[in-house]
Parts: structure tokens; C-alpha cells; sequence
């Protein structure tokens, strides 16, 4: 999968890649669906959510310039690979789910493979993770139509954010840099994920 779905593709991360090679992404994926867990594209892990494409995870990840003192927030946890990836790129990943079983779900699989620095969360990811802030990177799992403004509030300086936005089918995953309080955007490329949604009555 490293080598034909990702490398070839234009990634050249040594960290990403690594991460991407020692995480099972077998583990991830339903039982129904193991067989294709190494394909190159995404795959249904119930409630209307999937696990990305491979080479999207990489590239997203490529683009935050993680170092391993880095504090990561995510934004939708989901099947709760790219945490997993996360935890071997960074110092502390903390992660937010609006869909409590998927929360329940990873909660008990970073349990059983022995992710130790991964902190969950069940919630609207909308407000981010106040409490945790500011983070040196954020990248967000599903499309809302605008940059939630939290988030921004969120970012150390510095610090990167990569975010899916815009309405299906038309999304773009745009790179969101704070520079001297400011926000520098720049679009990556089309994208299509599930939207962002939110708690009732927010």
C-alpha cells in the first residue's frame, strides 16, 4: 500500500510514510470490509461515516510538517486510524467524535493495540478543544461550508491546519496558516468528504 498507493503518488515524508507502514489499517475497517482494508480508497464503517482513502491521510499529514513534540487536535475521529498514525508523528493527539459509537468503538481499540497518547472525546468538534488549546496542528475528518472560527482561535501561532471545505461535491481541502495572527489559505486540492455535523440545536 506504501509503495504503490502512496510513495509513487508523489509522498515523500519518511516519518508519514513510516507511520503508515507499522499502523494496521485491517484493524480499523469492519469485518466485512477486511479484505479491501489496503485499497486505495475509502471504505464504510457504519452510521454513515467511512475510513479515507490511504494516500488522502498521507498527504493531509504531509502537509501539517508534524514534529514529535507537536500537539495535534483531530476533528472527527471516525474509525480512528489517522489517530493512530497521528500517535506515532506526534506527542499527544487529541481527538473529537460527534458519533458516540464510533468514540466507543476507538476508544477500546487504542485500548487493545496499546495507543497510549491519544485522548478522546465525544462531542461537537465545531468548539474544537478549548481546554488543550492552543495546538501546534489541527486537521479536520469531514467538510463543514466555512473555517470554523474556534479553531482559528485555537492555532497556535505558527501552527498549520488542513480542512475539507465546501458543500458535496464541491469541496476543496484548503492549508490554513497563522502568521503573525493572520490567516494565510491556500487550496490543496478537490476533495470529497462526509459533511461536518453538529449536535442538535447548535
Amino acid at each position: 500500500m506504501v509503495v504503490q498507493q502512496i510513495e509513487r503518488r508523489g509522498i515523500c515524508d519518511r516519518r508519514v510514510l513510516e507511520a503508515m507502514r507499522e499502523v494496521p489499517r485491517h484493524e480499523f475497517v469492519p469485518t466485512a470490509v477486511k479484505t479491501r482494508a489496503y485499497k486505495d480508497h475509502p471504505l464504510p464503517i457504519g452510521f454513515g461515516q467511512t475510513i479515507s482513502q490511504p494516500y488522502i491521510v498521507a498527504f493531509m499529514l504531509e502537509h501539517l510538517l508534524l514534529r514529535a513534540k507537536d500537539r495535534v487536535l483531530e476533528l472527527g475521529t471516525g474509525s480512528g486510524y489517522q489517530a493512530a498514525i497521528l500517535s506515532k508523528l506526534v506527542a499527544q493527539v487529541f481527538s473529537i467524535e460527534i458519533i458516540d459509537e464510533l468514540n466507543h468503538r476507538a476508544t477500546a481499540d487504542f485500548q487493545r493495540m496499546g495507543y497510549r497518547n491519544i485522548l478522546l472525546k465525544s462531542g461537537d468538534g465545531y468548539e474544537g478543544w478549548p481546554e488543550f488549546a492552543p495546538f501546534d496542528a489541527i486537521v479536520v475528518a469531514a467538510a463543514p461550508d466555512h473555517i470554523p472560527q474556534p479553531l482559528i482561535g485555537q492555532l497556535r501561532e505558527g501552527g498549520r491546519m488542513v480542512i475539507p471545505v465546501g458543500d458535496t461535491p464541491d469541496q476543496n481541502l484548503l492549508l490554513v496558516e497563522k502568521r503573525s495572527g493572520a490567516m494565510r489559505k491556500r487550496v490543496l486540492c478537490p476533495v470529497r468528504f462526509v459533511p461536518f455535523t453538529r449536535k442538535s440545536g447548535d
